[in-house]
C-alpha cells in the first residue's frame, strides 16, 4: 500500500505542479474555455495546486511535518472536485476531451492519498 501511495502521490505531484503552472501563465488559453473566472481566480488555483504538489512529496520525503502530505492531499482534492462541478455547469459529456471528466479522476485520486496517508498508511 505504502508503495501504491508513493506512486499515486508523484504522479499527481507532477499533475498538479503542471496544471497549476498553466493556469498561472496560459491565461489567454484559459479564457477561450467554457468556464469565466478572472485571472486572479485562476491565479489563485494555480497557486494552490503548485504548493499542493510540493506539499504532497517534500514533508514526507523530508520527514518535516508529515502531517502535511494527507492535508494538501485533502485540500487538492477539495479544490479539483470544486473544479470539477464548475465545469460540469458548462458540459455533463464523458469524453476524454472534457476537463470535468480529468478533474474528477484527479479529485477521487487526491482524495484516495488523503484518505490513505491519514488512515492507512500515514507518515508519522
Amino acid at each position: 500500500m505504502n508503495i501504491l501511495l508513493w506512486i499515486l502521490q508523484a504522479a499527481l505531484a507532477l499533475l498538479y505542479l503542471s496544471g497549476g503552472a498553466y493556469k498561472i501563465f496560459s491565461f489567454d488559453e484559459i479564457a477561450k474555455q467554457m468556464v469565466a473566472l478572472p485571472r486572479s481566480g485562476w491565479t489563485a488555483l494555480g497557486v494552490i495546486e503548485i504548493v499542493g504538489a510540493v506539499l504532497l512529496i517534500v514533508p514526507a520525503v523530508t520527514k518535516w511535518m508529515p502531517t502535511l502530505t494527507p492535508l494538501a492531499a485533502a485540500v487538492l482534492a477539495l479544490e479539483t472536485l470544486g473544479l470539477a462541478a464548475l465545469y460540469a455547469r458548462y458540459s455533463l459529456q464523458w469524453a476524454a476531451s472534457n476537463p470535468m471528466v480529468w478533474a474528477l479522476v484527479m479529485g477521487v485520486v487526491a482524495s484516495f492519498v488523503a484518505y490513505g496517508r491519514y488512515a492507512l498508511r500515514p507518515l508519522v
